[in-house]
């Protein structure tokens, strides 16, 4: 099985990497949220200075900023804040879209062929998985180093070390693949493009709005801070953003880390048990 599996997610690669165009809708998206978004939308420009023709002091006006600055999680900017829900809006989209080229292959035939050859049907969806994780994964990266670069980008807490950089990966990696289990396995169930594009924007989008990943979960009603609460998007970002603000972790901020990486394990687990049962009996020969 792992040998098929590999050889199956290295023609998927060979093919992706023969195609550089194909990380740019990926890239142009990171850089128009974070650059474009991030920049114009940042709330805390959005403190007036006068109100009423009265001009406010200057000591009251910082005062404000650093008020609303504790609402994102005592993050220097807003880019720093949405940074994290970026990148997790990217790898999920990505995971997402990446089934189309499944969908193809079977309209194309290739993957029936595949059906009928002595392989595993595990390994099939396997490399499914893994090809479109290792894209996300590149994309997510990717996404990082923009916000870096961007001026007055993304900032770092003090004693953020790469211990912090490992974790942040570590989280935005069972985030992608935990859901990349699940929409590869939708992506094996349905016959055409269309189907797949209108499951991914009924799923995809939900998801990622019903999370902080774009704003605080103060800011939130009631009944959907509840459902943007237990959501893994925004166990990913909420780790995410603890180890970039922070750096250095007190006990307690340690704790939280421990659990969100456990709901975040757990979540992978049980979609890819989902994923698995959906593509077992989606992989038929036709």
């Amino acid at each position: 099985m792992f040998g098929d599996t590999l050889a199956l997610t290295s023609r998927s690669l060979k093919k992706w990497i023969r195609n550089p165009a194909a990380i740019m809708p990926g890239l142009f998206m990171a850089v128009f949220w974070l650059a474009l978004f991030g920049s114009s939308f940042n709330p805390v420009n959005l403190v007036p200075t006068q109100i009423g023709g009265t001009t406010l002091s200057p000591v009251l006006v910082e005062q404000i900023k650093s008020a609303m600055n504790s609402v994102f999680g005592g993050a220097a900017n807003y880019i720093t804040f949405l940074t994290a829900g970026v990148i997790s809006f990217i790898v999920i989209i990505n995971m997402a879209y990446g089934g189309i080229d499944i969908v193809i292959d079977r309209q194309l035939g290739y993957l029936n062929s595949l059906l009928s050859a002595p392989i595993s049907r595990a390994s099939i969806y396997f490399s499914g998985v893994i090809q479109n994780f290792v894209k996300a994964m590149f994309i997510a990266a990717l996404t990082f180093i923009v916000a870096v670069l961007l001026p007055n980008g993304l900032q770092f807490g003090a004693g953020f070390g790469i211990l912090n950089l490992l974790g942040i990966f570590v989280a935005f990696g069972l985030l992608t693949f935990g859901f990349g289990c699940l929409f590869t396995a939708l992506a094996f169930s349905v016959k055409n493009v269309d189907s797949l594009v209108a499951i991914v924007n009924f799923l995809a989008f939900p998801l990622i709005f019903m999370s902080s990943a774009i704003f605080p979960l103060g800011t939130f009603p009631s009944w959907l801070k509840g459902i943007a609460e237990i959501n893994p998007i925004t166990k990913a970002t909420e780790t995410t953003r603890l180890l970039i603000v922070n750096g250095n972790l007190t006990a307690a901020q340690l704790s939280k880390l421990a659990g969100n990486m456990l709901y975040l394990a757990v979540t992978v687990v049980v979609l890819a048990a989902i994923g698995y049962l959906i593509a077992r009996k989606a992989l038929k020969a036709e």
